[in-house]
């Protein structure tokens, strides 16, 4: 098993952008227009850039291309569908619908957090960055042929905001209205001291057409695939094994700066599969042609069959310098058991991240410390100044720990058993009131201490194994419980579970993403990706903290100090990462010589294309 990119991953948009200090790289403070958004003003790309640096613009259209799902979003699944809708709760969302749509602006993958013009061609934003208004394409259409515009706009963000998913709504919490002044002017307006990512989050929304849903409810699961403005199309499909996309041969944003170089394929399919073991003999035996590989057990023993060997079967590693965000098994502190932090330390020191890694993955991860994993913003040594100016108003609040160096899971002796972690655990168990009795531990109220692992798929039992059997050493009453996909969302989402694994997946900007994870109002919404219920005064004041920061340096200590407390709560286990991803697929694609920097796993699917030469020679080698 490895990082949960494809299992778990949570994502929300592009994440990371601020509020009184978003502008336009060219906006003057009388809200000059402007062709793409950065958080503190700066852009890459000029207004009359050709395209990105990181596609091929004269890549070949054609071909085909599948996969499986890598990561999700909102209410998808990585091993089902059953719906079209992919932006509310009810249903699972069939991957790949967000090509289907377009949106205000598009990311530029090569840098942190900038967008550019896309279905609106400009931004005017008003001095006191409350309104953002932007001008339409006026050749933007939905592929009916009728015309995509500002009132599309304010219907959808009006429409996500009062029925998108949970997710949506927190993230939509600073967005007042969105009014369309005429067809091609709407007007955005947020609250005062409104969050960082709001802006660019609703510029990466998508755009819905407002006549196709007068007459169809907008938060109901449906598998009538919605009427679009993207480069695809929903084509074939069958629910719970596979959805197809084709290109729209005539899109009209194909030839926009944003856009050339990309969705190359005439058709993109999406396979699911319930279990990681059958999805990889579907890719050897060509089921699908593209696979990213997240398990360090396949990729070293199981790329030894005939067609990697001759290669029919390329692999290649792509170096990830992006925050890999943080994996771990995350406690439900809404559960009595779990609410003494020393409770949850003591559980931790049960899992012995030496032995797992050496034995079940080869020795592939290093260790995670910091839900802010591989970036700048990870805690280390003593607080700095600055920090320290932002903790202080809560000394005797927080553990005393957040004042010195931040907590660092243990080393184990690479055993599977190391008894001094397993005797700290004991100790901290006692101290918590959970002693044993005829050789079972007991909480303080007298119940046996018992613990269940949520699980959805088979792969991941192994590394759940040495972990049990050490808190069987303490006494507590481990097990794992694996159910569908389905319940399991379902569980989740209700925040019905002891302990489960997720990935938290952190932009390069933190903003407003952050609440969704960490917040006290998260805690309470079922469906936030807050799982360890995170209710914490200091940690909701270090998320407004980094939220208003002015520049990436305040941004940076506000983190920091935000990683301190997270880590002193002990609300998590926490696991590995890897600094890069492994891919794997059929030779017959071709893509540009270096993978933008910020999307490095994800852009196969957007900025590759198929090598008729290449998929001629693969015929051959039959």
């Amino acid at each position: 098993m490895a990082l949960l990119d494809r299992r778990h991953v949570l994502c929300l948009g592009v994440g990371a952008l601020s509020a009184p200090w978003l502008r336009p790289a060219t906006a003057s403070e009388n809200g000059t227009e402007a062709h793409g958004m950065s958080v503190f003003g700066d852009l890459k790309y000029p207004a009359d850039f050709h395209h990105f640096d990181y596609v091929n613009v004269v890549a070949p259209k054609g071909g085909f291309f599948s996969l499986i799902p890598s990561s999700r979003a909102f209410n998808q699944s990585f091993f089902t569908f059953n719906s079209f809708n992919a932006y509310i709760l009810k249903g699972e969302g069939a991957q790949g619908m967000d090509m289907t749509f377009v949106s205000l602006m598009a990311r530029a993958n090569d840098e942190p957090d900038a967008m550019y013009g896309l279905a609106a061609k400009s931004v005017r934003i008003s001095p006191d960055k409350l309104a953002y208004r932007f001008t339409m394409r006026p050749e933007a259409r939905f592929h009916d042929g009728s015309k995509l515009t500002a009132h599309d706009v304010a219907f959808s963000l009006t429409a996500l905001k009062d029925k998108g998913h949970p997710l949506i709504l927190v993230q939509l919490r600073d967005f007042v209205k969105a009014e369309a002044l005429d067809d091609a002017t709407v007007v955005v307006t947020l609250a005062e001291k409104h969050a960082r990512d709001v802006p660019l989050f609703i510029a990466s929304l998508p755009i819905f057409s407002k006549a196709y849903y007068a007459t169809r409810p907008f938060d109901e699961s449906s598998l009538d695939a919605p009427l679009g403005s993207g480069p695809y199309k929903v084509g074939k499909y069958e629910v719970n094994r596979y959805v197809e996309y084709d290109r729209v041969k005539d899109w009209w944003a194909a030839d926009l700066a944003v856009n050339r170089g990309s969705y190359n394929f005439d058709t993109v399919r999406y396979e699911f599969y319930r279990d990681r073991d059958v999805a990889f003999e579907g890719f050897s035996g060509k089921s699908y042609l593209f696979r990213e590989e997240f398990t360090a057990r396949i990729w070293a023993t199981r790329y030894d069959f005939a067609a990697v060997k001759d290669g029919r079967v390329k692999r290649e590693t792509l170096p990830d310098e992006t925050p890999s965000g943080g994996q771990g098994w995350f406690f439900n502190t809404r559960r009595d058991k779990f609410k003494d932090s020393r409770v949850r330390e003591a559980v931790g020191y049960a899992f012995d991240f030496e032995w797992t890694n050496k034995t079940v993955m080869y020795g592939a991860y290093a260790r995670t410390c910091s839900p802010f994993q591989n970036s700048d913003m990870v805690a280390s040594g003593p607080p700095s100044p600055e920090e320290l100016k932002l903790l202080e108003p809560f000394r005797g609040q927080v553990p005393d720990e957040v004042f010195g160096e931040p907590f660092v899971p243990p080393v184990s002796d690479g055993s599977g058993q190391d008894r001094t972690l397993l005797r700290k655990a004991v100790q901290l168990l006692n101290e918590a009131g959970c002693i044993i009795k005829d050789g079972k531990r007991l909480l303080p109220n007298g119940e046996v201490f018992t613990v269940e692992f949520l699980l959805d798929e088979p792969s991941f039992q192994p590394h759940h194994a040495t972990f049990i059997k050490n808190l069987g050493q303490l006494g507590i009453e481990a097990g794992i419980r694996q159910i569908d996909a389905v319940q399991y969302r379902a569980r989740v989402e209700a925040f019905d579970f002891d302990v489960t694994t997720e990935r938290l997946s952190m932009s390069a900007t933190p903003g407003d993403s952050l609440r969704p994870y960490f917040s006290s109002q998260a805690a309470a919404t079922k469906g936030s990706y807050n799982l360890a219920g995170v209710a914490s005064p200091a940690v909701d004041v270090l998320i407004e903290k980094a939220i208003g920061a002015e520049t990436r340096t305040d941004l940076t200590t506000a983190c920091r100090a935000l990683d301190r407390v997270f880590r002193a709560g002990r609300y998590w286990v926490p696991q590995w990462y890897n600094t890069s991803h492994r891919v794997a697929y059929w030779d017959q694609f071709s893509h540009p010589p270096k993978p933008p920097r910020y999307a490095p796993g994800a852009g196969a699917r957007e900025n590759w294309w198929y090598d008729a030469a290449k998929a001629a020679k693969l015929d051959q080698a039959k």
